[in-house]
């Protein structure tokens, strides 16, 4: 925190309060029920300041230190609109990034503003049918033919597919090669031969747009390939641990979120004569819970101030991701417990926190992989 001004800091986290409060919680609900959030939300953040803030201001960015991105992820969290939280992340802590790290200032200049001002939603196209934690094994491909490339495949279960303008899309250019022969391209959703799929159904996130996308022909300029031909796995392994630091700081603050009103119910619930509050099952395990969490944070923002340092690895990312959804998970379980039969009523929060929770042990990089991942850093493969 000695990075940044603390007053300016907490000045900044009560306008994502406000802006949540006045635009986002009165209709998540809604949006919950019908699977869907209006694409003029996007406009609406990047109005508000609230998309890729840690950008050169030279882009349309903020150019506040990465902080501050993440304490937007942290108050969508808390405020359990989890959707919301997860599409922003891609947009602002995956796609802009990439964008900044490895592109040319033609791409960071055409396409950063865009995502800022919420004019374009962003998104990343890794995963398919036959390739989910294993990325080397895609087999989008993206020939070269003459002064363009020539895209074909399928992705699944991407992340803001619906609304998405841009797609940073992975794809073989060299299908023989293996992990070396992937490349990434900065895809523009209005090129004829792209489609997008159905909006998917999923257990939960239910107004998150999850999309499947397909490319017939797609004709790619030059000018899309995002870094060098062939590197495109080392630059997804480049940026992981950003993407999975994200995903720990929406696990740890959904867990304090769901916590937080799950203590103020068991206040107000009687059983017994007295409130829930005061049965000791009810207490250790508010005390269990509370205490996880802090010793989460502590660790979190260990990888914060390490990853601002630029020495954030990747076994310690997969560690943070690791631990912190599988925390999220627990107290999500444990606050559904203490609500009884009205936890598991779509009415209370406590159910929708408990959903949401289990696509982050699962989505960048299953917690299966991160184990593998921290263990080879241990005693090899």
């Amino acid at each position: 925190m000695s990075a940044i001004d603390a007053a300016e800091y907490e000045l900044f986290r009560d306008n994502i309060k406000r802006f949540l409060e006045k635009e986002i919680v009165p209709h998540y609900e809604k949006w919950e029920k019908d699977s869907w959030m209006p694409r003029d939300i996007w406009n609406k953040l990047g109005e508000n300041g609230l998309l890729c803030v840690d950008q050169s201001d030279e882009f349309g960015g903020a150019g506040v230190p990465f902080q501050y991105s993440m304490l937007i992820l942290e108050e969508m969290a808390r405020a359990g609109v989890s959707s919301l939280g997860t599409g922003v992340s891609v947009h602002s802590d995956i796609v802009a990034p990439y964008i900044q790290h490895i592109g040319t200032q033609e791409q960071k200049a055409y396409w950063i503003p865009k995502l800022a001002s919420g004019e374009c939603v962003g998104a990343i196209g890794m995963t398919e049918p036959g390739a989910g934690s294993d990325l080397a094994n895609i087999r989008t491909t993206a020939i070269k033919q003459g002064d363009h490339y020539v895209l074909n495949g399928s992705k699944t279960f991407i992340s803001n597919g619906q609304h998405a303008g841009l797609v940073i899309m992975a794809a073989k250019t060299d299908p023989t090669a293996g992990a070396k022969g992937v490349s990434l391209f900065l895809v523009d959703t209005t090129l004829p031969g792209f489609a997008k799929g159905r909006n998917l159904e999923k257990i939960g996130l239910h107004s998150q747009d999850t999309s499947e996308l397909f490319f017939d022909n797609v004709k790619l300029p030059l000018n899309a390939l995002l870094g060098e031909e062939g590197k495109g796995f080392s630059y997804m392994m480049q940026e992981l641990p950003r993407e999975r630091l994200n995903i720990a700081v929406l696990g740890v603050y959904a867990a304090e979120g769901v916590l937080d009103s799950t203590i103020e119910y068991v206040k107000d619930r009687k059983a017994f004569g007295a409130p829930l509050s005061q049965l000791q099952n009810t207490r250790f395990t508010l005390a269990t819970c509370k205490t996880d969490i802090e010793v989460h944070k502590a660790f979190l923002n260990q990888c914060i101030a390490r990853y601002m340092e630029g020495k954030l690895d990747v076994p310690t990312a997969a560690m943070v991701k690791l631990s912190c959804t599988d925390l999220q998970g627990r107290v999500a379980d444990a606050c559904l417990q203490m609500h009884g039969g009205y936890g598991y009523m779509c009415e209370y929060p406590v159910s929708r926190a408990f959903v949401d929770a289990r696509i982050q042990r699962i989505y960048g990089g299953a917690n299966e992989i991160m184990k593998e991942v921290i263990a080879r850093s241990l005693v090899g493969r």
